[in-house]
């Protein structure tokens, strides 16, 4: 059956062609499996909320007529503002348009919810892009640029709202516009295109533009709502749409409400955060989290771009899905939220699930994969601008500086293979069990060794006569291999990381960015690129040698070798400009005599890379074909780096699919014809439009 929607239809229409339904929940009440609803061009001021989902073999789709064409908003236009006071107006609404949820009295909240004043989930827009919130009206009379910004110019637009008499009274600084002559929005509603209720699968949604969503904080251990979502099911597909301009979160793929741990560590603060994420993993397996039931989704081609929080978040409901394809970019970039739930890609227990060919840049950090990075595979992915400009000066807290990859307390296997990661800090390894292989590296590692314990430092608190230690390391899951059961906790030894085939350019002076971290008392970064953070690990042969010494054994046995960081393998790294090797590193290829140079230029929309790094690549290096066999298995999982079908890879093609040699070029690309190509053809590896 296919039920017809126009926006420009009558409220008697009955879902036909001729007669088509006005509003898209119309056809979302009495679509059934195997049914499609076709949306024609025009603006859908709605929340759709799918009442039935399809099966594996019908799945219900809702299409738009043109791509692009069909928006599905959750703001209202205000043409009733009033001069205030000089550039200042003043629009009062009645708070009846809002119902049960008004986003003008919701300030975001939530666990590992940082920024320091009090924001709300609501929104004003001019002429499609967001103002900033401000504290006060006299912060809205006298704006000044909003520090942590990366678009300050933009900034001095602020808006202020309080409650008067039943209304919502809301304050904007237009800075000599018109509000009732250009296009002035607010969010009124939740979410755009979101089920209610949980276990509402196998729906497509296609082609849709979906924007202006009041969506709140979506951490791991609460309610994880998305502007759009598929909402603890299985099986959704959301391709080709455009998500811009959600509060907190684009889509969601993330985790159902558990009542008795919703933001449990905010609220209550007698069990840490790390504690509560543990129980809500254990009660999702008992709830029905498994592979059977939960997951499996596929968002691609889509254009997800100005929302605050995460452009995709999901904490147990991502397992086993595919993210491909993707055009990610200026996520949180405003700075307005500041937390440990941020990223493109924000990602926890994201088991078997694959993130391939995205472009993913100006984010304050790329992808972030938290906890049970168990069989995810990052490859083929261009990474760029993850990291705050030169001129940038202020942030509220030292995660508002990221990188183009953070994976974090995971026991792997992660695999990383075929990516082009270009942001001055590469990857933030607080993890064990990744695998690198084939990337382009310029920017550093960091936090290699750190960031796995819940409290830093050696902080003590005397209670009387008791005296109460740091709070220690972070015992985190891992799970039967391609499955979502617990298998066992531990915490993160560190190590356990492979490094082969990359190449690694030092793209920035060693200490270029070190003001950045000035006004904040943590560790220096390490602003050096290569393998160099891993010093001071052991090799395979040093760490078995601690587990064989005649007279360590039974009751004489030194126990803390099983506490000890595991080993690191190296081999085939190209390296170049200063990065620099770890001092156990064999079989790499350091080149001191020329400078590469690497960027990307952005304009008509493409990116382009620009390097010269195809002249220097050198011949005849004796770099190793890797493979499933060749990785091994992550440690504590006991696990391969396979597919998701468990059959193994091996990594005898490139990024394009040409056959690599026996002895393959580091890097992404097999031949210099290839790096060429790429440079003088003005096309990027995974660029959609150019």
């Amino acid at each position: 059956m296919i039920y017809y929607v126009s926006c420009d239809g009558g409220w008697d229409g009955n879902g036909t062609k001729e007669f088509p339904f006005k509003r898209i929940q119309d056809a979302a009440n009495v679509a059934q499996p195997g049914d499609q609803v076709l949306v024609a061009p025009g603006i859908y001021r709605e929340y759709v909320n799918p009442r039935q989902g399809g099966t594996p073999e019908q799945t219900i789709r809702y299409q738009a007529q043109v791509m692009g064409k069909s928006v599905i908003t959750g703001a209202e236009p205000v043409k009733n503002w009033k001069p205030y006071r000089e550039q200042v107006w003043v629009a009062r609404i009645p708070n009846g348009i809002f119902g049960s949820y008004n986003p003008y009295t919701t300030v975001i909240y939530g666990d590992w919810y940082y920024t320091k004043e009090a924001f709300h989930t609501g929104e004003v827009y001019l002429n499609d892009k967001a103002m900033y919130e401000a504290s006060s009206l006299e912060a809205v009379e006298h704006p000044v640029p909003f520090e942590p910004s990366n678009d300050k110019e933009f900034s001095v637009f602020r808006w202020y709202t309080c409650q008067e008499d039943g209304n919502t009274v809301i304050y904007g600084n237009f800075h000599g516009l018109n509000p009732n002559e250009e296009n002035v929005e607010i969010n009124v509603r939740r979410n755009c295109f979101y089920p209610d209720q949980t276990g509402v699968g196998y729906i497509t949604l296609s082609g849709f533009s979906i924007c202006k969503a009041a969506t709140t904080w979506a951490p791991p251990t609460a309610y994880q709502e998305g502007m759009v979502g598929p909402h603890w099911s299985k099986g959704w597909v959301i391709e080709d749409c455009e998500i811009r301009h959600s509060k907190c979160v684009g889509i969601s793929l993330g985790k159902y409400l558990q009542a008795n741990n919703e933001n449990k560590w905010s609220k209550y603060r007698f069990k840490q955060g790390t504690q509560t994420e543990r129980d809500a993993i254990c009660q999702a397996q008992v709830e029905g989290w498994t592979k059977e039931r939960i997951g499996s989704h596929t968002i691609r081609r889509c254009h997800i771009h100005d929302c605050g929080q995460a452009g995709i978040v999901g904490h147990l409901g991502c397992v086993f899905s595919v993210i491909e394809e993707n055009h990610i970019h200026h996520i949180n970039w405003r700075h307005m939220l500041s937390g440990a739930e941020i990223g493109g890609i924000k990602l926890h227990a994201a088991i078997d699930t694959q993130i391939i060919r995205n472009h993913i840049h100006h984010c304050t950090r790329g992808l972030w994969l938290d906890w049970q990075a168990q069989g995810t595979r990052v490859s083929q992915n261009l990474f760029h601008h993850n990291f705050p400009p030169k001129e940038a000066s202020k942030f509220q807290m030292p995660l508002d500086i990221g990188e183009d990859l953070f994976v974090e307390v995971s026991h792997g296997p992660t695999l990383i293979d075929h990516n082009l990661m270009l942001s001055p800090q590469s990857c933030r390894i607080a993890t064990q069990g990744t695998a690198f292989v084939h990337n382009l590296i310029c920017g550093s590692f960091t936090s290699v060794g750190e960031g796995t314990n819940n409290v830093s430092g050696t902080e003590t608190m005397n209670k009387g006569s008791r005296k109460v230690a740091d709070a220690g390391p972070r015992y985190t899951p891992y799970h039967m291999i391609h499955r979502t059961e617990v298998a066992g906790f531990m915490t993160i030894l560190h190590g356990d990381n492979r490094f082969y085939n990359n190449i690694f350019v030092q793209n920035d002076k060693p200490g270029t960015y070190d003001y950045l971290f000035e006004t904040f008392p943590v560790k220096p970064q390490n602003s050096v690129v290569g393998t160099c953070p891993f010093d001071d690990y052991p090799t395979e042969e040093e760490y078995r040698a601690l587990f064989f010494k005649e007279g360590d054994e039974g009751s004489s046995e030194d126990r803390t070798k099983y506490y000890v960081s595991l080993p690191v393998y190296t081999g085939g790294n190209l390296y170049f400009n200063g990065a620099r090797p770890c001092k156990r590193e064999e079989n790499f290829r350091e080149d001191t005599k020329h400078t590469v140079l690497v960027s990307v230029k952005q304009e008509d929309g493409c990116s382009r890379l620009e390097t010269n790094l195809p002249q220097y690549l050198p011949k005849g290096m004796e770099t190793p074909m890797v493979s499933t066999e060749y990785l091994g298995e992550a440690f504590e999982p006991e696990q391969k780096f396979e597919n998701p079908d468990g059959t193994p890879i091996l990594f005898d093609r490139d990024y394009f699919g040409e056959k690599r040699g026996v002895n393959p070029m580091p890097g992404p690309f097999e031949t210099a014809k290839e790096w060429e190509q790429i440079c003088n053809y003005g096309r990027t590896p995974i660029e959609q439009n150019c």
